[in-house]
């Protein structure tokens, strides 16, 4: 290929062939020397810089800078990155101090709308203040420099992590009283899983819980359906909103069965009526224990009204408050969204509603006893 004749003054000696070939060859080696490599060695076979910026992927200034370091100073000196002239800038612990302190503060506490850091705000503030602060040096501050500094600390003042604090005292007392009715339970099977026969009065657990806000949603324009054409179903991205459901619901812990009850809302008065329908639905006899958070229609004064005129006949277990994953029913919920709810479209709520308890009649024709694992090693009778 054509080139120029200084470039033709490149000729490698058989020493720096075979050093130029394994680092180019290289896996392990910085990604800068191995292009560097590359470049020596098709220069050094009578390649144009236009040739060889266009196989590396690079400008052809920067070819032209490696092989003018290769004839200045040879393969040491082009390969490797060298100490730049000038007295190197210098952050005092001091100063790398101030700009973390900064960093780990409110942006809001300086006057800015903004909730989080970005790197080129914590420039810009760094550099308008810093000569009040006393640190000058640090008017010219880069922005990869603010994030060498932070990175050094681990601090990442752009990003959250989210935590859950326990806020109720008495969290693992309420957590071994429910993980000792699921060992309780565990006794009522035999080691094949099969309910064991009950004599006489029997004890029935519920675990229960609301999902609230559940949408109406109707397309605007028909689905089209999988055809040859596409394997997929195609659908308008518009869509028109008629309102939201509630669906308050029981998983029984003996046999697997769903009692459901869909309503507008989730109040005391809808609560109640999901008891009722416990009562008619088990034998008088029965005591009907329920697994359930702490919800203020759980524990109002109409729920215990109630409550009142079925003396012995509920028993409520409660989860710690933020302990609603020890309840059974959240997977019953989540397998419930996955195969019903995601991509569900209804022309009315009242479609939705008859849908719901179509999905749950399904379900109770082949039931699932659900059983918990976690820490029940733990629990003693």
């Amino acid at each position: 290929m054509a080139t120029t004749d200084k470039y033709l003054r490149i000729i490698l000696s058989a020493e720096e062939r075979t050093q130029l070939e394994k680092l180019a060859k290289s896996q392990t080696e910085e990604h800068r020397k191995v292009q560097r490599a590359k470049i020596i060695m098709m220069s050094s076979e009578g390649m144009s810089n236009l040739v060889i910026s266009s196989n590396i992927g690079v400008h052809r200034n920067t070819v032209s800078n490696i092989i003018n370091k290769y004839l200045t100073g040879g393969f040491e000196y082009a390969i490797n990155d060298h100490k730049r002239s000038g007295k190197p800038s210098v952050i005092t612990d001091e100063e790398k101090a101030w700009i973390t302190n900064i960093a780990c503060s409110r942006p809001a506490e300086f006057g800015y709308a903004q909730e989080l850091w970005t790197y080129k705000k914590l420039q810009e503030h760094i550099q308008s203040h810093c000569s009040q602060a006393g640190y000058s040096g640090l008017s010219n501050l880069s922005k990869s420099t603010v994030y060498d500094i932070l990175e050094q600390s681990e601090i990442k003042p752009h990003r959250i992590r989210y935590y859950l604090e326990k806020r109720d005292p008495e969290f693992e007392r309420k957590m071994h009283d429910v993980l000792l009715v699921y060992k309780q339970l565990e006794l009522c099977f035999d080691d094949e899983g099969n309910l064991l026969p009950m004599e006489g009065d029997r004890v029935i657990t519920i675990s229960y819980d609301e999902k609230p806000g559940i949408q109406a949603i109707s397309n605007t324009a028909e689905d089209l359906r999988p055809s040859s054409i596409h394997g997929f179903i195609v659908r308008d991205s518009e869509y028109r909103r008629f309102g939201t459901l509630s669906f308050l619901a029981g998983l029984d812990l003996l046999t697997g069965e769903i009692v459901p009850l869909v309503r507008e809302t989730h109040k005391s008065s809808d609560f109640i009526d999901f008891l009722k329908l416990l009562d008619e639905k088990y034998p008088a006899g029965d005591r009907i224990r329920l697994i359930l958070d702490n919800h203020t229609a759980h524990t109002s004064k109409e729920t215990r009204s109630y409550l009142a005129t079925k003396p012995g006949r509920f028993e409520f277990v409660f989860t710690p408050k933020h302990g609603s994953w020890l309840n059974l029913v959240e997977s019953f919920f989540g397998k419930m969204t996955k195969q019903f709810l995601r991509g569900l479209r209804v022309k009315s709520k009242a479609e939705l509603e008859d849908r719901i308890y179509s999905y749950i009649h399904e379900i109770n024709e082949s039931p699932v006893v659900y059983r918990w694992k976690y820490k029940m090693d733990e629990i003693a009778l």
